[in-house]
């Protein structure tokens, strides 16, 4: 993956969405129209710190996040979602 340019506001971070499982564990294929949107990625870009809150999540952390969370972008063909650190359900 290339170097990204630019970056995010304050209290923002850039998740790339990890992609949906393929199959259960018990080994039934989900066809696309039965699958659910991902709900964790890994963080690309972070912002800096608002006043009020710091900056708890960092570059590389791998992050849960609300179903209906953030905004979906496409940069270079790839499909990121930015959303706000207070969005972060968890981080692994």
């Amino acid at each position: 993956m290339s170097e990204l340019k630019g970056r995010v506001l304050a209290g923002k971070i850039l998740v790339k969405p990890q992609a949906a499982e393929e199959k259960t564990v018990s080994g039934i294929i989900i066809p696309d129209s039965a699958k659910e949107k991902p709900l964790q990625g890994q963080v690309v870009l972070a912002g800096e710190a608002k006043a009020d809150e710091p900056m708890e999540v960092k570059v590389g952390d791998v992050v849960l996040y609300g179903k209906y969370s953030g905004t979906e972008l496409s940069i270079d063909g790839v499909d990121y979602l930015l959303i706000s650190q207070t969005d972060v359900l968890y981080i692994l």
